[in-house]
């Protein structure tokens, strides 16, 4: 019997009856995976682009939404915060109300305030002394030191004494000799007195001798002139202070020879307590002060420094000038300060403001809060309702922060100080007074 042939591995196999008969089952399906003959089984790969777009636009719906809530908040803000007022005023601008604006404001008060008078003075000593030597001769010793207090007699230098204690036992000398002459001349003025009566002498010689005995008498006074004149150079050779105040620099050194002709001097001494102010008021302000000041009233003075801003001492009137000077149309007035802590100084510019009056229970405002125009002065008047309106008001006098109102305000009004640009006729504001925010933060 012959063999079929045999066949390569790689020969394609022929299938067998069987299988050709036999249907091919199908695959088993995944969980979750379209059943065969359904439209998505149906639609094959394109499934999978679809179910990404749909995503895509679920993701950006998501984050519109998320914006808008998040502007929707912003512009609604914290509770009690500026978005809510903001809010409060669109529905009250709706409703047809005014917007509230934020402002500072004062009550109108009852209170004092003075009438002052400035002027531009300079600080002036009462007494300012060069102290110089009354004798020449060589300056021995000095007994002070610049800047100290000297009080009024206490030893501040000494000059050699010696020259001067020579010329007065030399005028002592004279002296002695001159009184032995005078007694001589008078027992002879005796013995011819005596011999006169007996009718020896002639009458002429007995005059003679009476004027020689005058003559005599008038050596020995100017010989005790000279006497007291060397005592007195021996007194000037201490050199004492003539009043008491404060000793300037040193302006001769020990060692160095003086004259009473020398122009410099020694040393100056000025009186720092008490010490003055002269200053100057304009001719048409002292009518015035010189109506008070005859009345006897004692006028208050005080000492700013050059801006005004610290009040340096306080003193009274003292004197004025008697004469206003034409060329500028001021007038001199002297203020006496006692100055016990030193706090002026000779020749320091100051400010001098002169109490003329002093007014009690006016009515007061902060200078702040009084608004001007070309035609009135006025403030914004807060009322009741919180609104405001113009007020024209009569100012009187003005000092510091203060300003008195005679007409227009009564105590206890309310004036606007800050935020008035923004204000009109029946505007509405939110009062908020001044020292409100410094009180709450201190309390904090």
């Amino acid at each position: 019997m012959t063999q079929p042939p045999s066949r390569s591995t790689l020969d394609p196999v022929p299938p067998s009856p069987e299988s050709l008969e036999r249907p091919i089952a199908p695959a088993p399906l995944k969980p979750g995976s379209p059943k065969p003959g359904s439209p998505k089984y149906d639609e094959g790969p394109p499934e999978p682009k679809s179910g990404r777009r749909g995503w895509i636009w679920v993701i950006i719906l998501v984050l519109l939404g998320v914006g808008v809530y998040f502007f929707w908040q912003r512009g609604k803000g914290p509770p009690g915060g500026a978005g809510s007022q903001a809010n409060a005023g669109k529905k009250g601008g709706r409703a047809g109300g005014p917007l509230a604006t934020p402002v500072v404001a004062a009550k109108a008060r009852k209170g004092n305030i003075g009438v002052y008078l400035s002027g531009l003075g300079s600080v002036t000593p009462i007494y300012t002394v060069t102290v110089k030597t009354r004798v020449d001769g060589q300056l021995m010793r000095v007994n002070y030191k610049e800047g100290d207090l000297a009080h009024e007699g206490d030893l501040l230098a000494e000059i050699d004494p010696r020259p001067y204690e020579v010329q007065l036992e030399q005028a002592q000398g004279q002296l002695m000799k001159d009184q032995a002459n005078l007694e001589n001349a008078r027992v002879d003025l005796t013995r011819y007195e005596t011999l006169l009566k007996q009718n020896a002498i002639p009458e002429q010689q007995l005059a003679t001798q009476k004027a020689t005995v005058a003559q005599d008498e008038g050596v020995i006074k100017s010989d005790q002139g000279q006497i007291d004149s060397a005592k007195l150079n021996l007194v000037y050779c201490k050199i004492n202070a003539p009043i008491t105040g404060r000793v300037g620099l040193r302006l001769v050194d020990p060692g160095n020879m003086v004259h009473a002709s020398d122009s410099n001097g020694l040393l100056v001494i000025a009186q720092i307590e008490p010490i003055s102010v002269i200053f100057t008021l304009a001719e048409d302000q002292v009518p015035a002060v010189f109506k008070k000041w005859r009345a006897g009233q004692r006028l208050g003075a005080d000492a700013y420094n050059h801006d005004l801003t610290v009040k340096i001492a306080h003193g009274t009137l003292t004197t004025m000038d008697n004469q206003i000077d034409p060329t500028t149309a001021t007038l001199k007035l002297r203020a006496t300060f006692p100055n016990q802590d030193n706090a002026l100084f000779p020749n320091q510019f100051v400010n001098a403001r002169l109490l003329v009056e002093q007014k009690n229970g006016v009515t007061l405002v902060p200078t702040a809060a009084v608004q001007r125009n070309s035609q009135i002065t006025y403030v914004f008047l807060v009322k009741p309702d919180s609104t405001v309106t113009v007020r024209q008001i009569t100012m009187g006098t003005v000092e510091g922060p203060d300003a008195e109102i005679t007409s227009g305000l009564a105590p206890g009004d309310v004036v606007v100080m800050t935020g008035v640009d923004k204000l009109q006729e029946g505007s509405k504001v939110v009062v908020h007074f001044e020292g409100e925010n410094t009180a709450r933060n201190a309390r904090k």
